[in-house]
């Protein structure tokens, strides 16, 4: 190694098993606060007390504040570097502000006023702080990965291990999750933010240790000398404009996250409202989903990967979402145990979907790292704005959902919620799975994954 990057041979080795733990975990704050996010951010605010729109609003104020974040931070890592120093910001950000978000409205506090306007403004205000840590944390930690290695293969290991330890971060919260929805009840509002509080404080330990462990283990990448040792040339924005690649990974990305975070978003309230499934139910069929979806994670990592592979695995995800959303849809009380089925195949799609939608930017990058961050902000931008109107949207007419108390035929209670959890994801995988088929991805065979197997 010189010059902090070394030869273009050095970065197309594979990787060894320690490198790829420590990049792994370094997202696991992030992971463990978004699945908290997702899954619990509406059915708490709507349980104590805000009505479906404010919280909405509160979900929306967040999703754009993140998404403007990733465009600024992606341009100042391109321009500066320090990852770790934007991931480490980032991070304390998020702990900080999430701790309030789950911990209570402190402008409520302070002015001694509950009025739903100020408690909407205040929840609104922590989340949209909550999420720019987040999206500074995000942009530095996925560039990072075109900054680490040229081989292909294992890039697409980094986005399997990064998406096996989501899945760990997931199945930490739900456990947590499960166990003070087990043996903590909520009676009323005061009790049901301290059950929500409980857990994020947990979640945010959690994530902290991981980051710290991140930061012990990974090195900084230097970037300011190329492959021949030239001053680097940072990547102006319009040369991404003019591939095509770069719209149709845009769009497939977006997809992927939509079917991800809208269906997260509504699982509780399907599980509960629509299949009248016991309180712990809201943590233990997400979590089978992330326990499927560490599994196929962890042997996606083992394998060598091609263009056309990538390709076929997001397809065969794509279209097991669909055949999930089908079965979401007609899926009634009386049959409310299949659920634990169907969350099985959930998990095995959400893996395909994610490890190999995220590995088509790797591929899109290639060897042009000098304007990655680019890449991974403006297409994170075009995610969180995305799902944040999808969310507002669709909980705007949660209220006008029909009265699903003594219901048992489906087709008379068609719910909000099981457009949002059935019909937006699949039609959401089919149209990635149609563009995945478009793509020209040019993406080079790596004779072996890693220098030493992660399955031993």
């Amino acid at each position: 190694m010189s010059d902090g990057v070394g030869s273009e041979d050095s970065f197309h080795k594979p990787l060894g098993r320690w490198s790829v733990f420590f990049y792994g975990v370094g997202h696991m704050l992030n992971d463990i606060t978004s699945a908290c996010w997702f899954t619990y951010l509406l059915v708490f605010l709507t349980a104590i007390g805000l009505s479906p729109r404010n919280a909405a609003t509160v979900m929306l104020s967040g999703q754009i504040a993140d998404g403007f974040t990733t465009i600024f931070a992606g341009e100042l890592i391109d321009r500066f570097g320090h990852f770790k120093i934007w991931h480490a910001a980032g991070s304390v950000l998020v702990a900080v502000s999430f701790s309030s978000v789950f911990g209570g409205c402190l402008p409520c506090k302070i002015f001694g006023n509950n009025s739903l306007a100020l408690q909407t403004i205040g929840y609104s205000t922590f989340a949209a702080i909550f999420n720019v840590g987040w999206a500074a944390t995000q942009v530095s930690h996925m560039s990072m990965v075109n900054c680490i290695t040229l081989n292909s293969t294992s890039r697409v290991v980094l986005a399997s291990c990064r998406n096996a330890f989501t899945m760990v971060a997931n199945l930490s919260l739900y456990g947590v999750a499960f166990f003070v929805f087990s043996f903590s009840k909520a009676s009323n509002p005061i009790d049901v933010e301290n059950q929500y509080r409980r857990i994020a404080y947990v979640s945010i330990f959690i994530g902290c240790c991981f980051v710290a462990i991140f930061h012990l283990g990974t090195s900084e990448p230097q970037l300011k000398m190329d492959f021949e040792g030239k001053l680097r040339k940072r990547i102006l924005w319009s040369y991404w404009f003019k591939k095509i690649l770069y719209y149709q990974v845009a769009l497939v990305y977006m997809l992927t996250r939509l079917v991800t975070n809208v269906s997260q978003a509504f699982l509780a309230f399907y599980v509960i409202n629509d299949l009248q499934m016991t309180q712990s139910s809201k943590a233990l069929v997400p979590a089978i989903i992330y326990v499927s979806s560490f599994i196929v994670s962890i042997t996606l990592q083992e394998m060598t990967w091609a263009s056309q592979r990538l390709k076929a695995y997001y397809s065969v995800g794509g279209i097991l979402w669909v055949s999930c959303g089908a079965g979401i849809l007609v899926l009634t009380r009386q049959l409310n145990s299949v659920m634990y089925i169907v969350s099985i195949f959930i998990g095995v799609a959400n893996a395909l979907m994610t490890v190999t939608g995220v590995s088509m930017q790797s591929v899109l990058v290639g060897k042009d790292y000098h304007g990655c961050a680019f890449v991974y902000g403006s297409l994170s931008f075009l995610d969180k704005l995305s799902c944040g109107l999808a969310l507002y949207i669709l909980e705007s007419y949660q209220s006008s959902s029909p009265d699903l108390q003594g219901c048992f035929s489906v087709y008379s209670c068609f719910s909000i919620t099981r457009y949002g959890l059935g019909l937006v994801p699949g039609i959401c995988a089919l149209l990635g799975v149609v563009i995945t088929y478009t793509m020209d991805l040019h993406a080079p065979v790596a004779v072996m994954p890693l220098t030493e197997p992660l399955l031993v």
